[in-house]
């Protein structure tokens, strides 16, 4: 079986989705809800099962091998990004993964894929993003220091334990059970705005939003396709890979979409650009198709559709 972290998250649970659809069976660990969502409820007995988890427990890690045959790891679980206290933030997130990479060992997986961010790339200039750019020794935010940091401790842990090591550089995610209030992008804000007949509110703290903004922007649907591709492949010629859709998507495309799904929602986005924001800076996805086939399935207008779909019959 393969242990998804953070398993019933946004991205997690869709990498379950994928996972599933590929033929693995999936451990879920949840650290609050153990709720399935219904595109995970109706499996078989024994093909998704969830685990409850603090990853700080690294006894309770441990337990989780005794009762399943794990085979593969992608760990998601994750801090939360705004706790104030970067020392805090950078504990949290060490232990959680440290005790991860200790269980990947004494469990003897195969693979052990960790969730870094496009964001280790903060300082590089070239566009688009590839995996062998120089990453800067900066420290801008703590999330960039973290995901940094932990692609190398899991491939020093991996090295020794003889497991592979993949960090999974992980673009712009936005889609069903990822937050409205996304604090990297405005789009989710701007779909579920739309679907409530709302004003689509953009006062700061939330981002800005303007037409000729340009975003890497993946569907959660995609990036757990993604990332299902690269726990079950035979073999991987890299030990980074970025995930996403590979290429640059424009704000007011995105606004044009909604509108086609949402009549009379009306979206419009004040003209030009954020001169706050990166001129369209995205992930090259050539490792990831070269070595699993994957090709991005949502395009913007899909996408959005398949949204608002979701929105109109859930919270969130």
């Amino acid at each position: 079986m393969i242990l998804v972290t953070g398993g019933l998250g946004s991205i997690g649970s869709h990498t379950a989705r994928a996972l599933l659809d590929l033929g693995e069976p999936v451990v879920l660990t949840a650290h609050r809800s153990s709720r399935l969502p219904e595109f995970l409820a109706d499996e078989p007995d024994g093909r998704v099962v969830v685990e409850p988890l603090d990853t700080a427990d690294g006894a309770a890690f441990l337990d989780i091998g005794k009762r399943h045959d794990i085979t593969a790891v992608v760990h998601l679980a994750a801090a939360r990004y705004d706790l104030p206290d970067p020392v805090e933030y950078l504990r949290a997130d060490a232990v959680g993964l440290l005790n991860a990479l200790e269980a990947a060992a004494k469990w003897g997986v195969r693979r052990f894929c960790v969730a870094s961010s496009i964001a280790v790339y903060l300082g590089v200039d070239e566009v688009p993003l590839r995996e062998d750019a120089a990453l800067p020794a900066v420290a801008a935010h703590q999330i960039p220091v973290f995901k940094k940091t932990a692609e190398l401790f899991a491939a020093l842990a991996g090295e020794h334990a003889g497991f592979e090591a993949v960090g999974l550089r992980i673009g712009t995610i936005w889609g069903p059970l990822g937050p409205p209030d996304n604090p990297f992008t405005p789009l989710p804000r701007l779909v579920s705005a739309a679907v409530r007949g709302e004003d689509p509110d953009l006062t700061p703290p939330r981002p800005a939003a303007f037409a000729d903004d340009r975003t890497d922007l993946c569907y959660v649907k995609d990036c757990g396709r993604a990332i299902a591709l690269l726990v079950c492949a035979d073999r991987l010629t890299h030990r980074t890979y970025n995930v996403s859709s590979g290429r640059p998507v424009r704000y007011g495309e995105v606004a044009a979409a909604i509108n086609a799904a949402v009549p009379g929602a009306g979206i419009t986005l004040p003209e030009g650009r954020n001169p706050d924001r990166p001129a369209g800076t995205y992930l090259d996805i050539t490792r990831l198709s070269a070595d699993t086939g994957f090709e991005p399935a949502y395009d913007v207008e899909r996408s959005v559709a398949d949204y608002v779909a979701w929105l109109r019959a859930h919270d969130r």
